[in-house]
């Protein structure tokens, strides 16, 4: 499944990153020019990923993707014992009921098909539904550290190259995010609202 898969990818390229790192020769420490009055820089994504909250919704969605790998074992199992069983089975099969017992081997992959799409939705859209969760527990937290450091903008940073650290409020936010909020409500996989036909 694509979620598992995702998950894999990130380790992946976790790994890849960690042996770069080692492979690369040590880069010079960087002299930063004053920092810019009013101008500040938060990197949001990675505030999310280290907070208490952001940490306590990607372990539940790890548990629930192995309950629905736990879910679809069973018909994957079935599908390629029969599947063993017809090849193996061979001529000695009647034509009758090997025809028939490979309509429902088809028919039972097109349901373990149609059920492994649904549960990826499914997490797909429970994710979406923590990360605005996460993003609206942040807001007024950022909010309040651009009034109190006196910004006049605030820049993302992935789209900033380098900065100077003392412009960058993202330790603040995410000190005061696992302060005020150190968890989400428990939650479990979430079925996907079925679109409405439009009048």
């Amino acid at each position: 499944m694509k979620t598992l898969a995702y998950g894999a990818f990130a380790l992946s390229m976790m790994a890849a990153g960690a042996v770069s790192a080692q492979t690369q020769p040590a880069q010079q420490p960087i002299t930063h020019g004053a920092p810019v009055a009013g101008v500040c820089v938060l990197n949001l994504e990675a505030v999310i990923r280290a907070s208490t909250a952001g940490q306590g919704v990607a372990a539940r969605m790890q548990a629930l993707q192995q309950e629905v790998a736990a879910e679809l074992a069973p018909y994957q199992a079935t599908i390629q014992q029969e599947d063993a069983a017809l090849a193996q089975g061979g001529a000695s099969i009647p034509a009758d009921q090997r025809a028939q017992r490979a309509r429902d081997l088809q028919a039972r992959f097109t349901e373990y098909q149609q059920l492994g799409q649904t549960r990826e939705r499914e997490l797909q859209y429970t994710a979406s539904l923590q990360q605005r969760a996460l993003f609206s527990a942040a807001d007024p937290i950022i909010a309040s550290t651009y009034q109190s450091r006196g910004c006049s903008v605030l820049l993302d940073r992935s789209s900033v190259y380098l900065s100077n650290p003392a412009m960058d409020i993202s330790e603040t936010v995410l000190q005061q995010l696992n302060s005020q909020v150190p968890s989400l409500p428990s939650f479990n996989r979430t079925p996907v609202p079925v679109e409405q036909p439009q009048q």
